[in-house]
């Protein structure tokens, strides 16, 4: 069925986050019992609160937030596909927010339109929900899926996908990468240097960089399910 699907209808995505303080220990003190209310289970595992604020601080939506989102555009040519990529990035995330929220309700506005991501529908998507709903951002139809049911949420997950109806499956964008071939030429840093680079070296260049290298590895992954080939590396346009 995948192959039904008209590619230029379909907006692929990726978000980079971060926690909302460096430190634990920058958080206030109603944050930091909240936190820790919120990670209780974790501690049990031995490890300090701290070390869990590193890890899990910039993947909670309540403390943790947005600060790129990396989307890519295929265009159909009479030679072939063509990736096109544009990246929302800022250290006010509420300006980031609003700017992607005009495109999707300027393009990504109807039941015909799609929004495509690794692991979305657990992470991505709400992430980004939630995150508008704090910053005061009414949600764009795309994203607004409360009363819908489930046939009529225009949302892909190729990680959903390749589960093929095991719940319990998860496989990274890399190894699904690795195993079909995919070049993913992701050599500078990974998810876990992104707090550092956001803080210590205020590089959010750098962390869209690396962004939208996810979104192209997610979109070759989706060609490549579909039956596919792959966009050639001339073909795809960094912004």
């Amino acid at each position: 069925m995948l192959e039904k699907i008209n590619l230029e209808k379909v907006l692929f995505l990726d978000i980079e986050t971060v926690p909302q303080a460096y430190q634990f220990d920058e958080l206030d003190e109603k944050t930091a019992e909240l936190f820790d209310q919120k990670t209780r289970f974790q501690q049990k595992e031995g490890k300090t609160i701290e070390e869990i604020y590193g890890e899990r601080a910039g993947i909670l939506s309540e403390f943790g937030k947005i600060c790129c989102i990396s989307v890519g555009f295929v265009h159909q040519k009479s030679t072939g596909k063509e990736v096109r990529l544009k990246s929302y990035y800022h250290k006010d995330e509420e300006t980031l927010l609003r700017k992607f929220t005009e495109l999707l309700n300027g393009h990504y506005n109807t039941p015909y339109h799609l929004l495509c991501g690794h692991n979305a529908k657990e992470f991505d998507f709400p992430y980004i929900a939630r995150r508008m709903l704090i910053n005061g951002i009414k949600l764009p139809y795309a994203l607004d899926i409360a009363g819908k049911k489930p046939w009529e949420v225009q949302h892909l997950d190729t990680l959903e996908l390749w589960k093929f109806g095991d719940y319990k499956h998860y496989t990274s964008l890399a190894l699904l990468c690795h195993i079909f071939n995919i070049p993913t030429p992701k050599d500078d840093i990974d998810g876990a240097d992104v707090a550092r680079v956001y803080y210590e070296e205020d590089d959010l260049e750098r962390i869209k960089a690396y962004c939208e290298k996810d979104v192209v590895a997610l979109i070759q992954l989706f060609l490549k399910m579909r039956g596919d080939d792959l966009v050639s590396e001339g073909d795809i346009h960094f912004s």
